[in-house]
């Protein structure tokens, strides 16, 4: 099995370790990871704020850095939808507007393919239990894109559950979207900023020492607005939690 790890721009350029605590992880559970240099941003921003046209050049560029490995791994449900649900309107829209088939056809060969890193585990390896070991009271945030997107469900909780150690808190009014939303963060600062505070203090109220999200994005707006209340809650990824042992904790 060839699997291949897309690290995305957010992961590359805020917290790094979350892409070096999924290649541990992986190769733990016996999966050879590899890492395409040609990849870059999957367009997202660029796609949320109107500029399709503009995106698609990264879509081919994804198309090709990703051809031919059986799944493409990522510790990020917003890009996974962004790959999943919007390439293919992407390639469709092209096509429609008489620039050829040929970007319809190269999202239909990667698209399926693109996995968040629960959906891997889970449906994928089989693994719910990856030999973690985690002694802290964790609470989940269950971001918009994995929620609704690509319905990640009871996939992450399965996971923390089974991690040793860990104390998994449930988070009061957990679907409910922290506020950053990509380029909503910047449109709608005010708005965001406010959500941020009530997901905050939700987060603050469990009691838990750490908050577990599947999307660094989120995790990022998350962290800053508990450190700004002056919460002791460290925001966390998923993969940092999974990836963690006796005799390393990441």
């Amino acid at each position: 099995m060839r699997v291949a790890l897309f690290i995305t721009c957010v992961n590359d350029a805020l917290r790094p370790r979350t892409g070096q605590a999924v290649v541990a992880l992986l190769e733990r559970l016996g999966v050879r990871v590899e890492f395409p240099m040609d990849q870059s941003c999957c367009g997202q921003p660029q796609y949320n704020t109107g500029y399709r046209h503009e995106t698609e050049p990264l879509v081919r560029r994804f198309a090709r850095a990703f051809a031919g490995y059986d799944h493409v791994v990522t510790p990020s449900g917003s890009c996974v939808a962004m790959v999943r649900d919007h390439y293919p309107r992407i390639g469709a829209k092209a096509a429609a507007e008489g620039r050829g088939g040929g970007l319809a056809a190269a999202v239909a060969e990667v698209a399926p393919r693109t996995r968040e890193l629960t959906e891997f585990l889970v449906d994928v390896l089989g693994v719910t239990d990856v030999g973690a070991y985690y002694p802290h009271t964790v609470t989940y945030h269950p971001t918009c894109h994995g929620l609704r997107a690509l319905r990640l469900g009871d996939r992450p909780r399965r996971l923390l559950r089974a991690v040793r150690g860990l104390e998994l808190v449930e988070l009061p009014g957990a679907e409910e979207c922290c506020g950053f939303g990509g380029t909503f963060a910047v449109k709608n600062a005010a708005v965001s900023a406010a959500m941020g505070v009530d997901k905050a203090r939700s987060i603050t109220a469990t009691g838990a020492a750490a908050v577990c999200t599947v999307d660094t994005s989120c995790q990022t707006h998350i962290g800053g607005t508990l450190s700004r209340l002056g919460s002791a809650v460290r925001p966390v990824h998923i993969a940092e939690i999974l990836a963690s042992t006796e005799e390393e904790q990441w």
